[in-house]
C-alpha cells in the first residue's frame, strides 16, 4: 500500500518549476503553473485496443489501495500519476501511468508537495552542458512525405476518407547523459501557452488540450488549419485574416470539432463550441482553435474521456477507422506516443490530458520529433510539407 502526503510548499524552498526539474524530468507545465515529478513509485502499463481502459482499471485499483493525506485540495494534489499513452492500437510502444516519489506542484500562487511512504525532496542538480543537437530525415524523407500526401490525396477523392493527418520524422543520435531539462526550459520560456509534457522519454510543447476534467466541468480545445506568421504585424494580420477564410482550413476545423463534439455527448449533459473558431497565435504559427466545454451527467474519469476522444480528426482524420487505415498504409514508421494522449489524472478521476504534439521520444541513444498536417481534398503536398517544416521548429529550437 502506497502512503501519500500532502503538504503546502514552504516559502523558503518554492521556486519556477522548471528551475526545479529533476535529472530525469517528469512534468506537465503551462504559464508556469502544472507538476513536477521525481522518481518512481508505481508503473502502470499497457498496450493494445484496450490501453487507456486498461490503465484506468489499474489506477481505480491502485488508488483504492493507497493511503492518502491531502491538506492542500487542489487540482494536482494527493495522489496523481502522469501518463503517455501511445497513438495506435497495435503500436509497439508501451503505454504507462507513473506515480512519482515526490511531486511538486504549483497552481494560482500555491505551491505543494507530494511525497510517497517518506520520500525525501532531492535537490535540484545544475543542468549539464551538452552539444546541440541537428535533426535529420529519419524513416519518412521530404520526397516520400509529399507521396504520401498525394496518396491521401487520391484515397479522399476516391471516397476513402474526408480527411487523414500524415506525419513525418527527424531524428538525431543522442550524446551519453544526454539532459533534457534545457529544452524544456527553451520550450516553457518561448511557448508559456502550450502544455509543456515530458514523460517517460516523450517531450515536447503542445498546443493542443485533449480533454480536462474538473469537479464536473470538461473542457478541451481543437486546433486544425495552420500557417506561419508574417514578418510584420500587417504581413501577419493579412496571414491571420486569410487562415480565418480559408475555405481549405475550415473545412479540416470542422472535421475535428464535430468528432470531438459527438465523442463528448453520450457523456455530457450537454456539450457547446465556439461558434466559429478563433484565431490563436504562437510564435511561430497561427492556428484555428475552437475551446469546447460540457458538464459531466455521468461518473466517468478523465482518462475515459480520452479513451472515447481518442485519436480525434485532429490528428487522424474522419471517419475514423478510415483515416487510421490510411496512416498506417501511408506512414512508413511507428507513431510510438507521437498524437497520442499526455498528461495526468488524480485519485478523484479528474486531470489534464494534452495532446503529444510540437515533441518527440528521448530512448537514450536518439530522439526522433514528429510533425504532422490534415489532408483534405483542396491540400497541396508542397504546402503540406511546408507546414511540417513550420511545426518542427518548436523542437527544432529547443534541442539545437
Amino acid at each position: 500500500m502506497l502512503k501519500l502526503v500532502t503538504v503546502e510548499l514552504p516559502e523558503a524552498l518554492r521556486g519556477p518549476l522548471v528551475e526545479l526539474l529533476p535529472e530525469s524530468p517528469t512534468a506537465f507545465i503551462r504559464n508556469g503553473g502544472g507538476i513536477i515529478g521525481f522518481g518512481e513509485a508505481l508503473r502502470l502499463r499497457a498496450s493494445g485496443p484496450d490501453r487507456i481502459s486498461s490503465l484506468a482499471e489499474q489506477w481505480r485499483s491502485a488508488v483504492a489501495n493507497a493511503q492518502i493525506e491531502d491538506s492542500v485540495n487542489l487540482p494536482g494534489t494527493g495522489m496523481v500519476a502522469f501518463g503517455s499513452i501511445a497513438f495506435a492500437d497495435h503500436s509497439a510502444t508501451e503505454s504507462v501511468l507513473i506515480v512519482p516519489q515526490v511531486l511538486i506542484g504549483s497552481r494560482d500562487g500555491r505551491m505543494w508537495l507530494t511525497t510517497v511512504d517518506g520520500a525525501q525532496w532531492p535537490k535540484p542538480s545544475a543542468y549539464r552542458s551538452s552539444d546541440s543537437l541537428t535533426l535529420k530525415p529519419g524513416h519518412q524523407t521530404r520526397e516520400g512525405f509529399e507521396a504520401s500526401v498525394q496518396k491521401a490525396i487520391d484515397a479522399i477523392a476516391a471516397g476513402k476518407a474526408e480527411k487523414v493527418v500524415l506525419a513525418r520524422d527527424l531524428v538525431s543520435p543522442v550524446p551519453e547523459n544526454f539532459d533534457l531539462r534545457p529544452a524544456l526550459s527553451k520550450l516553457a520560456e518561448k511557448y508559456p501557452s502550450c502544455w509543456v509534457y515530458s514523460v517517460d522519454g516523450t517531450f515536447g510543447a503542445s498546443p493542443e488540450l485533449l480533454v480536462r476534467v474538473a469537479h464536473g466541468q470538461v473542457s478541451a480545445r481543437v486546433l486544425a488549419g495552420t500557417a506561419g506568421r508574417g514578418t510584420d504585424p500587417a504581413v501577419d494580420q493579412a496571414i491571420s485574416a486569410a487562415l480565418a477564410g480559408s475555405s481549405k482550413n475550415l473545412a479540416e476545423h470542422i472535421f475535428a470539432v464535430d468528432s470531438l463534439v459527438q465523442a463528448l455527448e453520450p457523456f455530457c449533459e450537454h456539450v457547446d463550441a465556439d461558434s466559429e473558431p478563433f484565431s490563436l497565435a504562437l510564435p511561430n504559427v497561427w492556428h484555428l482553435a475552437s475551446d469546447v466545454h460540457g458538464v459531466l451527467k455521468q461518473s466517468a474519469s478523465v482518462l475515459d474521456l480520452a479513451e472515447a476522444l481518442h485519436p480525434t480528426a485532429a490528428v487522424a482524420g474522419t471517419p475514423r477507422l478510415e483515416a487510421q487505415r490510411l496512416i498506417a498504409e501511408l506512414e512508413p514508421f511507428d507513431r510510438g506516443r507521437y498524437a497520442g494522449p499526455v498528461g495526468w489524472i488524480g485519485a478523484d478521476g479528474d486531470g489534464e490530458w494534452a495532446i503529444a504534439l510540437r515533441g518527440g521520444q528521448l530512448d537514450g541513444v536518439e530522439v526522433r520529433a514528429f510533425a504532422g498536417c490534415g489532408i483534405v481534398a483542396e491540400s497541396e503536398p508542397s504546402a503540406e510539407l511546408a507546414e511540417t517544416d513550420l511545426k518542427f521548429q518548436p523542437i527544432i529550437g529547443a534541442l539545437g
